[in-house]
């Protein structure tokens, strides 16, 4: 073992003796190696064999942002210190840093430096200097390789491209670097550019069954990103109010489709209390849930986000 990672988990069970201990981390994984699951044009149907496939081989990234984001986002002083030392174990195996076999690995790769990042600024505080070091040297990698895959990427600029906003802007929130932020910012720019009169988007309505998920899916990011980089935009505020009400009453978003959507569950809405908090707003229905890829348990706000406090 490391003798950084011996001192980490060390400190971590004597910082917390209810806590029965950390655990050493699982081996880092530096290639991820996922597969696309979708059967159908519209990128809507899930083949089963694909998806078991998919899940088998991302489950250890997985299952390691699911312990590190509920660690960090524990009141417990003993979790946050395990946090600190799973992340500085996955730092000094260079995680994530390999190859990236397909361009799921690459969505899998960014959605977990989302939620690490987040979590990271949950629990930065307590870092010794040497795991800030080694953690966000790490980070800070993550973030260049996935811009690097982003701006030489042709494809359509949707979901996906969110998502890397997020990661890449979190990643340099957490760590302090402007280029970073900078470059967050001109995803949402981008993203805000994007949205319909009626608040809809327009790439994530040609998915059929799933096109309310995917609105879900491409604001929750976004939500973020404007509290992380504390900024209003209007656009996000129609593209809140179009999934809002497609998830309640979802016949407008079906007719336009041609789809009966499939409904969300509370963790698909989770991110609307971060929005509600930024904008200092209260959103009837909304309901905070542990959402890994936002850092953790939404109910307890982000040191990252940027709260207004009018009746939140």
């Amino acid at each position: 073992m490391p003798p950084r990672l011996f001192a980490a988990l060390l400190a971590c069970a004597l910082s917390a003796p209810a806590f029965a201990a950390c655990g050493t981390p699982p081996p880092a994984v530096v290639d991820i190696d996922a597969n696309r699951y979708y059967s159908d044009a519209h990128h809507s149907v899930i083949d089963p064999v694909l998806r078991a496939r998919n899940i088998a081989a991302t489950k250890p990234v997985e299952d390691f942002l699911a312990r590190v984001s509920a660690d960090a986002s524990s009141a417990d002083s003993g979790r946050n210190a395990c946090a600190l030392a799973w992340l500085a174990g996955w730092a000094d195996g260079g995680a994530m840093l390999g190859t990236m076999s397909t361009e799921q690995s690459y969505y899998q790769r960014k959605w977990t430096l989302a939620g690490l990042a987040l979590s990271y600024a949950r629990v930065k505080p307590a870092a010794s200097a040497e795991q800030r070091a080694a953690i966000e040297g790490w980070l800070r990698r993550l973030a260049d390789a996935t811009m690097v895959h982003s701006d030489a990427k042709k494809g359509e600029r949707n979901n996906h491209y969110y998502w890397e906003g997020l990661a890449v802007a979190a990643a340099g929130a957490a760590t302090g670097e402007p280029r970073h932020l900078a470059w967050g910012r001109k995803v949402f720019d981008h993203a805000m550019a994007q949205v319909a009169a009626d608040g809809s988007l327009p790439r994530e309505m040609t998915r059929a069954a799933k096109a309310l998920h995917y609105h879900a899916f491409a604001a929750a990011p976004l939500a973020m990103l404007a509290s992380i980089l504390d900024v209003h935009a209007e656009p996000l505020d129609r593209l809140v109010a179009f999934t809002v009400a497609a998830a309640r009453d979802p016949s407008g978003i079906e007719k336009s489709t041609g789809f009966k959507q499939e409904p969300l569950n509370v963790t698909k809405e989770a991110w609307l209390v971060v929005y509600a908090r930024h904008e200092g707003k209260v959103i009837e229905g909304a309901k905070a849930a542990r959402y890994p890829r936002l850092g953790g348990d939404l109910a307890v706000p982000n040191p990252l986000e940027h709260v207004k406090n009018r009746g939140t």
